[in-house]
């Protein structure tokens, strides 16, 4: 199995909230851009909470947004071993240096983890001493959750921290 390697975080002095996946998806690392499958909510979610025409930004334009919002987009992995694009898939991962966020986000208020695989590493996200959140999955393979779902939810913790 070949070793993939993650993307750099999206994050600045200006993030008060930081959203962690777990690993881009096949369509993503083609694209080397995060949530970069089409079907994936994310950009959605953030178009609608922030009224904005994300999906016609450029993706460059769509992290200006981000960081311009407070919003920090990174993931839990910076390497593993996979075939496909499911989390299930996941060998052998290499965690991200969560512990040096709180220097590299002076202002970061709170982790927002994206999905299950994701949260599974909360306990090293506590343990900056900030509040951490479980979001639903933006993926198309969360189909339990509907759009609408999703977005009430990813919705009250960016309000809850000044970023939607």
């Amino acid at each position: 199995m070949t070793r993939l390697q993650g993307l750099a975080p999206v994050i600045d002095a200006r993030t008060r909230l930081l959203v962690l996946g777990s690993f881009p998806g096949v369509a993503s690392l083609r694209a080397q851009q995060y949530y970069g499958h089409p079907q994936n909510a994310f950009w959605k979610i953030l178009s609608t909470l922030w009224a904005l025409p994300l999906m016609e930004f450029s993706y460059a334009a769509r992290l200006d947004a981000a960081r311009d919002h407070g919003l920090g987009i990174w993931d839990v992995y910076a390497s593993c071993e996979r075939e496909g694009s499911l989390d299930t898939a996941i060998r052998d991962a290499e965690l991200n240096d969560l512990a040096s966020l709180r220097q590299r986000c002076p202002q970061l208020q709170a982790i927002a983890h994206n999905g299950g695989e994701s949260f599974r590493h909360a306990r090293h996200t506590r343990a900056l001493g900030l509040p951490v959140h479980s979001l639903p999955s933006t993926s198309p393979a969360n189909a339990g959750w509907s759009f609408d779902r999703k977005l009430q939810a990813w919705q009250a913790v960016l309000c809850a921290h000044g970023v939607a």
